[in-house]
């Protein structure tokens, strides 16, 4: 204050009713509790509504000075509960890619989903079970009812999976109901099989079942515009092209991982024709193609973290540090449509 008199801070002007300014903002005292019941005010006033820490940045500089503002700011943005709730997310998603150990064997660790709000058939089917084996990539299409009791889907998954390739070591899934229901985990712990499940709104974890979904409909849209009919009628065919196409992971068809060749069809009847392997050289052959398949889908996990982790940043967490979940699977705002609710991210903390 008396350097300010003695006219050596020339930036600084001592008003007449001993306010200081600094040109024409007024100058804050070094007081934490004042200074915080300021950003407070800036902030989490119903006249604010908690802005960025640019914009309140710039309006209280229109007005008022310290020294350090703009860092005051950027801790009180970066301590403030409701942002860290509420805003979007804006940086690179943390943490790296942990791909899924790759199975020793055939239909013994799978991924499973369900695709529902297909149009109801004269079946009455409107929805179907996706099941595919982690290593050969083969999978199975059932035709279901989204309102099938969980009898019923057991029924199924025992006559249609079971019944073909025995009981199954794990199974990934993401949380559907009818997967974390009582019943179905009584069920496979009956069975013996470990279940392993996505985080909540975090599909990336069952990716494999995303993309057959992905090629499942287009299968089905290809169908509907060239054959017409229900969907379901020509489900049994779309299962058999899907197995017998080239599929890029595993460098060969999944019927191919599976058997050991391809299944004959009307284009490569004369890859089969009256040719026959012999037991032993028909196992030296199936083993063969399965360190192959293991080989290259070691080596498209291997690209895929690559291409992921460059998107990505490392962070590290101790034990005791507090996280947010996402816990809703909204994007945006909704301005029709049915109404939802808006829900907050989910405060946890870590305790392994």
């Amino acid at each position: 204050m008396e350097e300010v008199k003695r006219g050596s801070k020339p930036d600084f002007v001592l008003s007449d009713d001993e306010i200081l300014r600094f040109g024409t903002r007024l100058c804050v005292p070094n007081d934490e509790d004042l200074r915080r019941e300021l950003l407070e005010e800036a902030h989490c006033s119903k006249f604010a509504i908690h802005p960025g820490g640019t914009k309140m940045y710039k309006d209280l500089r229109q007005n008022y000075w310290w020294s350090g503002m703009k860092r005051d700011i950027a801790q009180f943005m970066a301590q403030c509960l409701v942002c860290q709730q509420v805003k979007a997310e804006h940086q690179r998603p943390v943490g790296s890619l942990q791909p899924l150990a790759i199975p020793e064997w055939k239909w013994e660790h799978i991924t499973m989903d369900f695709v529902i709000g297909l149009p109801r058939t004269l079946g009455g089917n409107n929805a179907i079970w996706v099941i595919v084996d982690r290593l050969t990539k083969s999978a199975h299409f059932l035709p279901m009812k989204v309102n099938f009791s969980l009898n019923r889907l057991a029924s199924l998954y025992v006559k249609e999976t079971v019944r073909m390739h025995g009981v199954l070591v794990s199974i990934v899934s993401d949380r559907d109901p009818r997967f974390t229901s009582r019943f179905w985990h009584s069920l496979q712990k009956a069975l013996g099989t470990k279940l392993s499940f996505s985080t909540a709104f975090h599909p990336q974890t069952d990716g494999q079942s995303e993309r057959v979904i992905q090629v499942l409909e287009d299968l089905l849209r290809a169908c509907i515009l060239d054959l017409q009919g229900n969907w379901d009628d020509h489900l049994p065919l779309v299962e058999f092209a899907y197995n017998n196409s080239f599929q890029a992971s595993i460098g060969m068809s999944p019927f191919e991982a599976l058997y050991g060749r391809k299944c004959r069809s009307p284009i490569c009847w004369n890859d089969v024709g009256e040719r026959k392997l012999l037991g032993p050289e028909l196992v030296q052959l199936i083993v063969e193609k399965l360190v192959l398949i293991k080989e290259r889908l070691k080596a498209a996990q291997s690209r895929h973290k690559s291409y992921a982790d460059h998107r990505r940043r490392d962070l590290e967490f101790e034990v005791g540090d507090h996280v947010f979940l996402k816990v809703s699977p909204m994007k945006s705002m909704m301005r029709f449509g049915r109404k939802e609710n808006l829900v907050l991210a989910l405060w946890v903390r870590l305790k392994y």
